[in-house]
């Protein structure tokens, strides 16, 4: 594969798009290539899909076997499953390679114990929704140097835009309501998240 000048990329099967399991032996050879710099997004997805729970299991276990593997991290989608999720990257040791929590709309606790594992956790525009305030408390918690903002476009535009399709420029609204949120000037806030993204991501090209 050949990469782009400030584009990354990774590789993984979804829980939600696992059908007959994961060919384990196909993605380790797409991961293998440099311009991919982690493994996911996996994890576990109760909320939309209850009849796939052990499959969504062994694939998440198998996805992260493969990102200590690689020495990658693992990207994980997490939703209504947070003892299993958990539990899961506690046994594959996630320590060994790094890891995020996408998307997060859990609990503190949750986010607590991932952060002890070593990962991060990454914030979308959810969290400027008003009905947010539990996000938001979680979002005041962690660390600046274990926090990252997404847009998961095209999804979950944050506001002023919410209800229009998502784009990577809507990133900056985010981070400046975390700053606020936060208490934070901008400036760092911004500096840090992305400072945090190349240490994750540790082959991302710039």
């Amino acid at each position: 594969m050949r990469g782009l000048d400030g584009v990354s990329i990774s590789a993984g099967v979804h829980p939600l798009d696992i059908e007959d399991g994961v060919d384990i032996e196909l993605l380790r050879r797409q991961a293998s290539d440099d311009w991919v710099v982690a493994i996911g997004e996996t994890g576990l997805d109760y909320y939309y899909s209850k009849d796939s729970i052990a499959l969504q299991q062994q694939s998440f276990e198998a996805q992260l076997q493969l990102a200590c593997e690689l020495n990658k991290p693992v990207i994980v989608h997490t939703r209504d499953a947070r003892e299993d999720t958990i539990a899961i990257l506690k046994n594959g040791q996630v320590e060994r390679c790094g890891g995020v929590l996408h998307c997060f709309t859990e609990n503190w606790p949750m986010a607590k114990q991932a952060l002890d594992m070593g990962m991060y956790v990454s914030i979308s525009g959810i969290a400027s929704f008003k009905n947010a305030t539990e996000l938001q408390q979680v979002a005041k918690k962690i660390p600046l140097d274990r926090l990252l903002i997404e847009t998961d476009s095209p999804y979950l535009a944050p506001v002023p835009h919410r209800g229009k399709e998502n784009q990577p420029a809507f990133v900056a609204d985010l981070a400046q309501f975390l700053a606020d949120l936060r208490g934070e000037r901008l400036e760092v806030l911004a500096q840090q998240t992305t400072d945090n993204y190349f240490n994750l991501f540790r082959g991302a090209n710039r």
